[in-house]
């Protein structure tokens, strides 16, 4: 109850703002995506970095598409279709002209994109010398080359010396000074900073002093908030120089947030109020995924404390959306609009599964690796299904075409012995982003709640088959 109360608080703070913002439009026109989903996002925040969907286009015959969204401050959002997808920074009552040329919507059928991107080609049409992607990208193109033509400089094995990163810094300055857009000039200096602290050139202390200390926080910034995070990351949750991380979890397991949060204020880079309880934010939802001092459950009563005790409102709406991110990837119900057609083409759900384990093998048949598991599924089947009934495999084909699937089965060798439930995704990448299917073969398992039983659940040929759940 408490955590739908502060969600609601945060939709009214959200709906309240929104009345200044101004609408920004993204439109044009493809090559060969008729049917294809074109989808608009942006990053919810900078601690859980989860996606958010603003608007979607389905690509009809006339080849055209038109999303929208609203700001009142640039950012940057994300252009998807299916695996394939570009980012860039919009600015409020803008509107874009971005064609995509004819593209090979197959190549995520040869190779990961995931683990190697290929990125949405967008042609933009009329954009003005003094739009804001353009300054970024001299500024990024600078650095880059400054740092290429001096990497044994900027190499930390050799100790670089500070003089290097001063020589970049006048070299960013001249070749791009500042503009009349305040996004622009934050995003070079921020961004300087970042490289100054991760390329070990200055000290944690010296940089928050200089951008952090005594400076109001720009929540609507992404870039001020990625230097933020990085400044802070792991600074807290893996215990500090005065508090080992058994007291911290301790603190959380017993919900006790003031404790928390007036402890960690001993820090003196973590003194002023505002600062710290968003450093606190950090640090919980890193504790979230540190399963060996913390405990889930108490995180998320935790940072749903939060939540209802602050007197900051951005910081109550960071923690619902961290909150969601959670939920997202945890306890949504998966068995929720999953129908896909089967080697009949006879549409067939796994709603009707529930109290069974359901073991989800999602392949491609041309892939040897997703072969060599279902040889090992085929191998254990018969023995599982005699010994329980309440499991359930099902192999889900992420090839394009559905004739792949229907001519590995029934024209091939393995089709007699693969006799369990195969369905073919037909084009659901809603599906495959649901489950964060990032390679090929990918296992969830699903307990009979309807659950997904483990963030990470282990392949057949680890042995997990006959030391699953369903044995217990």
């Amino acid at each position: 109850m408490k955590y739908l109360s502060s969600l609601i608080i945060a939709l009214i703070f959200i709906n309240n703002i929104a009345v200044g913002q101004k609408n920004i439009t993204i439109k044009g026109t493809t090559e060969n995506a008729v049917g294809r989903k074109i989808e608009l996002y942006k990053t919810s925040d900078q601690i859980s970095k989860s996606l958010i969907l603003l608007d979607s286009f389905r690509i009809g015959d006339d080849q055209h598409y038109d999303v929208r969204c609203w700001t009142n401050y640039p950012m940057m959002v994300t252009l998807q279709i299916e695996n394939y997808s570009q980012s860039f920074y919009v600015e409020p009552g803008r509107d874009y002209v971005a064609n995509i040329p004819f593209f090979d919507w197959n190549i995520d059928e040869t190779r990961n994109v995931f683990l190697d991107p290929e990125p949405l080609p967008l042609l933009f049409q009329n954009i003005p010398t003094n739009d804001i992607n353009l300054q970024i990208d001299s500024i990024d193109r600078v650095i880059a080359r400054f740092i290429n033509n001096n990497y044994f400089y900027f190499d930390y094995k050799f100790h670089p010396a500070p003089y290097y990163f001063d020589s970049l810094v006048h070299t960013v300055y001249r070749l791009c000074p500042d503009t009349s857009n305040d996004f622009v000039n934050r995003y070079k200096t921020y961004q300087l900073a970042e490289l100054e602290y991760t390329m070990h050139f200055d000290s944690r202390k010296n940089i928050i002093n200089k951008y952090i200390k005594n400076h109001p926080i720009l929540y609507y910034d992404e870039n001020y908030m990625s230097l933020f995070t990085t400044l802070y990351a792991n600074t807290i949750s893996k215990g500090t120089r005065n508090i080992p991380i058994q007291r911290l979890a301790h603190w959380v397991y017993n919900l006790d947030l003031d404790t928390f949060i007036d402890s960690i204020g001993t820090d003196p880079m973590l003194r002023h109020e505002q600062i710290r309880e968003l450093a606190a934010l950090q640090a919980l939802y890193e504790a979230y995924f540190n399963f060996k001092f913390y405990d889930a459950d108490m995180v998320v009563k935790m940072i749903e404390k939060l939540a209802t005790h602050t007197k900051f409102q951005e910081h109550k709406t960071i923690a619902i959306q961290i909150l969601n991110s959670f939920n997202r990837n945890n306890n949504y119900n998966p068995t929720e609009s999953f129908t896909l057609l089967d080697i009949n083409k006879k549409p067939t759900s796994i709603g009707n599964l529930k109290n069974k384990w359901t073991y989800l093998a999602f392949i491609r048949v041309s892939d040897p690796l997703s072969i060599s598991e279902m040889e090992t599924i085929a191998h254990f089947k018969k023995q599982i299904y005699s010994q329980h009934d309440n499991v359930e495999f099902i192999t889900v084909v992420c090839d394009r075409e559905f004739q792949k699937m229907f001519h590995f089965l029934k024209n091939t060798k393995h089709g007699d012995r693969f006799d369990w439930t195969w369905l073919h995704f037909n084009g659901n990448y809603e599906l495959l982003n649901k489950y964060q299917i990032c390679t090929y073969p990918w296992f969830v398992l699903i307990n009979p709640n309807g659950e997904v039983q483990y963030d990470v659940t282990p392949a057949p040929s680890t042995g997990f088959l006959m030391n699953a759940p369903w044995n217990e």
